[in-house]
């Protein structure tokens, strides 16, 4: 990846007070980039193993629709999740952000004022 200016914020894979997005400031190499490394990789591993879930349920004529409801509602916040940290690893490898300032996961990568 490039080297990023000290100036510039980073979109970590969690939200703040109210679901609002938020940002870390330096070059990545701090503990919260290697947190937001490790939670990052976590997302992305639960997600892979609750798309194999859902593929169960799926294949299951069994399964209710509560089951159905609650693999969904999951799979909703796994997705959240996931598109947080496309965005946020396509922004520090340049690939501007077209989600736009409104999106609920915040604006990405963000240049701050000297």
């Amino acid at each position: 990846m490039n080297e990023k200016a000290s100036n510039e914020a980073r979109l970590l894979p969690w939200t703040g007070l109210g679901g609002r997005p938020c940002y870390v400031v330096g070059n990545g190499t701090g503990r919260v980039s290697q947190a937001a490394d490790k939670v990052e990789d976590q997302q992305l591993s639960m997600a892979l193993e609750l798309l194999d879930h859902a593929d169960d349920l799926l294949a299951d004529e069994r399964s209710t629709e509560i089951q159905l409801r609650h693999v969904s509602a999951a799979l909703t916040h796994s997705l959240r999740d996931v598109h947080r940290v496309a965005r946020s690893r396509g922004l520090r490898l340049g690939i501007p952000d077209e989600s736009g300032e409104e999106h609920s996961s915040g604006t990405g990568l963000v240049r701050l004022l000297p």
